[in-house]
């Protein structure tokens, strides 16, 4: 008794000491790049885990150019959700938090930059050039956070942020989207909803300073042991209520992506995807040509299924996906129907298609390579093409097995016979039957097979 009540004393006191370090430790999650699958995956895990841990706080350290919409929507709603904290602050200097970085940055409950670095120019990249609110020709999810224009009055923060009538009724139904969602965000941390407007009507963008002076950001801070120090105190609003944050004296841990996110980074480049989908259906195809392979079976549903994970957290256009396999269809098909080039080219044709339009986004980072979509097509008509050649070749050359192959051969007669007899032919001994009469040793020539008997006549008598 004795022995199990200092056991279960051991445990509690181990387990209130874990408690305990996990409460005073800042999870830092650092975010490079674009915004997609890979970077969604690893934030809304890292948070998961901050909060099973009971950690402090979270601090998202970004620099991004922006990124797919449906993974910025994901990490947002985590941090709606969260119930720990959240600190998104762009650095090292010299960073940037551009389309999706900016609304990312709207929604955490402390936003903060380093000096030097830069958010803003959140238009969806599709509609920047020359459509709604004429914003600056770069799009900003390829990258550039360029100052904007803006109204002389930056203390009110009131820019021009007008609705244009300019473009299609999609173009503003997406930008109109856009604005309501970022202003949405703003209201609920108390951010300056008129410049997040104009950020996606205008593609503006702030310097670390500037967006402080505003009220886009909360702190500009050096490093993170300054933004921790700034951070504290401050009164945050969770799902559960107000909290004070206490991060002066936090352990500070840095979170490195584990394999999963290193995994899901690689085969979430589009082109990475396209080629794995491919190899997985050739591999199927070559399977079930040649059963009991094994290899080309195993290789190739491993390839298509890896494929298919990619292609469902992508923005995918499953009309492109039904053109690349009917495309390939048509070129197998080539190889089994007669028909003069018509299969094949129009599978070329539908595969170079469906290819262009797989990936539905104009972020360039998600999308398919052109000299990757002239390769794999160009290697996949050549070889069902040199496939047709060499069975059309075949076609051309001699039988050497078979009935078709016996009848017409010259053999000369075993033994001497009138009606049925023996024969050698191919250096074998055949049964043979004749309406004349044969002697040994004299040629004779194969006029049809009945069964395993061949029907035979004298070589003379057909010159």
């Amino acid at each position: 008794m004795i022995w199990a009540t200092a056991l279960a004393l051991a445990f509690a006191v181990a387990f209130g000491a874990t408690e305990d370090d996990a409460a005073n430790r800042a999870v830092v999650l650092e975010v490079e790049g674009i915004i997609g699958p890979a970077s969604a995956d690893f934030i809304v895990r890292g948070i998961e885990d901050a909060e099973l841990s009971t950690a402090a706080v979270v601090v998202l350290r970004i620099n991004t150019p922006g990124g797919l919409d449906t993974s910025m929507r994901d990490i947002i709603h985590k941090i709606l959700s969260s119930r720990v904290p959240i600190i998104t602050y762009v650095a090292p200097s010299g960073s940037r938090a551009a389309s999706a970085g900016t609304y990312i940055m709207y929604a955490s409950h402390i936003a903060a930059m380093a000096p030097a670095t830069n958010l803003g120019s959140a238009t969806p990249v599709a509609f920047t050039p020359g459509g709604i609110g004429k914003p600056p020709a770069t799009p900003s999810d390829e990258g550039d956070a360029a100052e904007g224009e803006q109204t002389k009055d930056k203390e009110s923060g009131d820019e021009s942020t007008a609705p244009s009538q300019a473009g299609s009724a999609m173009e503003r139904k997406v930008i109109n989207d856009a604005v309501a969602y970022i202003k949405g965000l703003a209201r609920l941390r108390e951010r300056n909803e008129v410049w997040a407007e104009a950020a996606v009507r205008s593609a503006l963008s702030l310097t670390a300073e500037d967006a402080l002076e505003q009220n886009v950001i909360d702190i500009v801070a050096k490093d993170i042991p300054d933004l921790l120090a700034q951070s504290d105190k401050r009164i945050v609003s969770l799902p559960s209520g107000e909290v004070t944050l206490n991060t002066a004296d936090l352990v500070i841990d840095t979170v490195q992506p584990d394999w999963r996110t290193k995994l899901l980074a690689v085969i979430t480049n589009p082109n990475v995807a396209y080629i794995l989908m491919l190899l997985g259906v050739y591999g199927l195809f070559f399977e079930l040509s040649n059963p009991g392979s094994m290899y080309p079976g195993v290789f190739g549903a491993i390839c298509l299924l890896l494929a298919l994970y990619a292609l469902h957290v992508l923005p995918v256009n499953y009309a492109g996906l039904a053109l690349i396999l009917i495309g390939i269809a048509f070129m197998v098909g080539e190889l089994f129907v007669p028909s003069f080039g018509v299969l094949g080219i129009g599978g070329a044709v539908a595969f170079v298609i469906g290819s262009l339009i797989l990936i539905e986004t104009e972020v360039e980072a998600f999308q398919l390579s052109i000299p990757v979509i002239v390769t794999v097509t160009a290697m996949t008509a050549l070889f069902v093409f040199t496939l047709i050649s060499m069975a059309v070749k075949q076609r051309k050359k001699p039988i050497v097995s078979g009935r078709e192959q016996m009848i017409g051969d010259i053999g000369e007669a075993a033994e001497d016979f009138s009606v049925s007899g023996n024969i050698h032919i191919h250096g074998e001994r055949w049964a043979a039957r004749t309406e004349q009469p044969l002697h040994k040793g004299q040629r004779v020539k194969v006029r049809e097979m009945d069964g395993l008997t061949l029907i035979v006549t004298p070589v003379e008598e057909q010159s």
